[in-house]
């Protein structure tokens, strides 16, 4: 009887420790391409050249950055190809 009832608090406390993680995880899917998104409109639009800049280039490590830092990253791409540091 003990037994039933234990297993039924680790369900219980299973799916709730996945219910959170699983919201977590789509946060982050849904902010890195979120922030790909914006580094690609960016360049389709050719928005620095407003600014007398040149496109961000695609290169790995600014891919990288943006796909893992979603938007905040994208914005630190941008400000570093403003500033004239590009990352490379």
């Amino acid at each position: 009887m003990y037994l039933d009832l234990a297993l039924i608090v680790a369900g219980i406390l299973i799916a709730i420790v996945l219910i959170f993680i699983l919201k977590d995880i789509v946060k982050i899917i849904i902010n890195s391409i979120l922030g790909l998104l914006i580094l690609f409109f960016i360049n389709y639009f050719d928005l620095l050249a407003y600014l007398g800049k040149p496109d961000i280039p695609y290169t790995p490590l600014n891919i990288l950055l943006c796909a893992l830092g979603g938007i905040p990253g994208t914005l630190i791409v941008v400000i570093l190809q403003l500033t004239g540091t590009p990352i490379t």
